[in-house]
């Protein structure tokens, strides 16, 4: 296994496609395409692309850790309790281990993401 990896912004080979588990869904109706490029530790940590339609979900994030990098579009993020934030294409967040909020997707957003759990 490489020690050094290289994320592909633009891939090539075919997503994984989703969409919200129902019990999540707020608004619209937004679709998820994910393109895992690498993982490590058994799983626990993983890295690729992911991508979304607009619309709003609950974000919960239980025990996982994510980085996110914003490669474009644009997200908005609310924690509970706390005050919107917009995320645009060259923007970085991490959401730590009992996050929990509102993700809107204003703009079809792709991202790099790292997650740890």
């Amino acid at each position: 296994m490489p020690l050094l990896k290289t994320i592909d912004t633009a891939p090539s080979f075919a997503p994984r496609l989703s969409e919200p588990a129902p019990d999540r869904l707020i608004a619209g109706s937004p679709a998820f395409r994910t393109w895992a490029q690498d993982d490590a530790r058994d799983g626990t940590v993983r890295t690729g692309v992911w991508e979304a339609t607009p619309g709003e979900t609950r974000s919960i994030k239980g025990e996982t850790f994510e980085f996110c990098h914003i490669l474009s579009g644009v997200v908005e993020i609310t924690p509970d309790g706390g005050a919107p934030v917009i995320y645009r294409a060259g923007d970085s967040f991490v959401m730590k281990p009992g996050f929990l909020g509102v993700w809107k997707t204003i703009e079809t957003v792709r991202k790099i993401y790292v997650t740890v759990g």
